[in-house]
């Protein structure tokens, strides 16, 4: 069902342009996006909203600082004085939005215009694509203060190599934003003035894609991820067969032979 009316959040900025990219901005500058509970909950609200927009085809993840994309979890909240069951639901927040990004059903793209670390390099991670300012810093560094990165090592195994990540996660090291490209976190590195163009590029050529094909894709890529590969593959093809029925497969092939752009019908 689509959605008329725009929500409106605390902590973050929400907007839908006329191409069908939707726009969240982290925007708790005072805290440099610290990731209070506040922040994720309208986190989970806005890639609520964009899922279940029909205008919506594209999320772009962002941040209002000039020079922080986040700079991971509140760590107030870590030594305050709250029941341990209370943080424990808190913290339950981050798979619920890592589980939402990846069964969103549509392409969303991290636009790093700042510092990633800690929990934020989990959320950047879940995003499909990660477009790095140039000057941008990656890490982990919460050993450095006592605690530790459980949550996000699970995304930071799946895309970068064990011996690698080992050394953010142990050393608490920051890295720069070629480095971050070089190890497989990040998929370009553009510089300041060229930053925003590339990253509207990329979100404008995805928006124009099938809806239909991306959601299947999209669900086909997150679910067969951690499969065996005989489960994988059995499973793929099932949803090649169910990408066969759409209207919108006859059209793409249909409109590639007529050399035109394709009419996608959703169906």
């Amino acid at each position: 069902m689509t959605n008329h009316e725009t929500p409106h959040f605390d902590t973050v900025l929400y907007s839908v342009s006329d191409a069908g990219v939707a726009t969240i901005a982290l925007n708790q500058p005072e805290t440099r996006n610290a990731l209070s509970n506040a922040l994720f909950d309208d986190l989970i609200g806005a890639f609520t909203a964009a899922r279940d927009d029909d205008k919506v085809r594209c999320v772009v993840l962002t941040s209002s600082h000039e020079t922080v994309f986040c700079s991971g979890a509140d760590l107030a909240s870590f030594a305050a004085e709250t029941p341990l069951v209370h943080k424990h639901f808190g913290s339950e927040r981050f798979p619920r939005l890592f589980h939402l990004i990846g069964a969103l059903g549509k392409p969303t793209i991290c636009a790093a215009n700042g510092h990633v670390l800690a929990g934020a390099l989990g959320i950047a991670l879940a995003c499909d694509l990660i477009v790095a300012k140039d000057g941008a810093r990656f890490g982990t560094p919460e050993i450095n203060v006592g605690v530790f990165p459980f949550m996000i090592m699970a995304l930071i195994y799946r895309n970068v190599g064990r011996k690698k990540t080992n050394e953010l996660l142990l050393l608490g090291d920051q890295i720069s934003a070629q480095e971050a490209e070089r190890i497989g976190i990040v998929n370009r590195v553009v510089s300041s003035d060229e930053f925003d163009s590339a990253v509207q590029d990329w979100a404008t050529r995805l928006a124009k894609k099938s809806p239909i094909l991306m959601r299947l894709g999209k669900d086909a890529m997150y679910r067969q991820q951690d499969m065996a590969l005989a489960d994988a593959l059995e499973y793929l093809h099932g949803q090649l067969t169910i990408a066969f029925s759409t209207d919108d497969v006859q059209e793409g092939v249909k409109a590639f032979f007529d050399k035109r752009d394709p009419e996608w019908t959703g169906q």
